[in-house]
């Protein structure tokens, strides 16, 4: 999940850069926020019960981004941007999944209590939904118009 929040902020970077001042630059500067939020609580639970990050998933999903980018092109609109956005809700729901799961686990492992997972579960899901209608709201935009 840590190599897939480096792809995702690397995703929302790059639509930072292509859509820095129009209708989707302050959603994607929001949605990196958030991610990057996201990323340093689960940093924080990899330090809690001592394991270590993968440099080498890091490594991998910041590759598969790279060669993402240049599959979708500069992501500046159309299918191109809709196919980005869809990745990051599949991303997002993992996520959701991940805070869920640990939820379960955190009775059990005192190094996962006092997290707050139901609260963290809850903001995946309201950045699902902000990312679905996007999602939809491209959909339309790409195959109706």
């Amino acid at each position: 999940h840590l190599a897939g929040s480096v792809a995702a902020i690397e995703m929302v970077d790059n639509l930072i850069e292509h859509h820095p001042e129009d209708r989707f630059g302050k959603f994607f500067h929001d949605l990196r926020a958030e991610i990057h939020a996201d990323q340093e609580k689960l940093r924080d639970l990899i330090q809690k019960v001592g394991a270590e990050e993968s440099t080498i998933r890091k490594a991998g999903a910041w590759l598969a981004e790279k060669f993402g980018r240049a599959k979708f092109g500069d992501t500046g609109n159309g299918v191109e941007l809709l196919q980005v956005v869809e990745g990051l809700a599949l991303g997002i729901t993992g996520k959701s999944l991940l805070w869920r799961s640990l939820e379960a686990l955190a009775p059990n492992f005192p190094e996962l209590q006092g997290s707050d997972f139901g609260q963290l579960e809850k903001r995946a899901q309201d950045q699902f939904g902000r990312v679905e209608d996007l999602r939809m709201e491209l959909t339309r935009e790409a195959f109706c118009s």
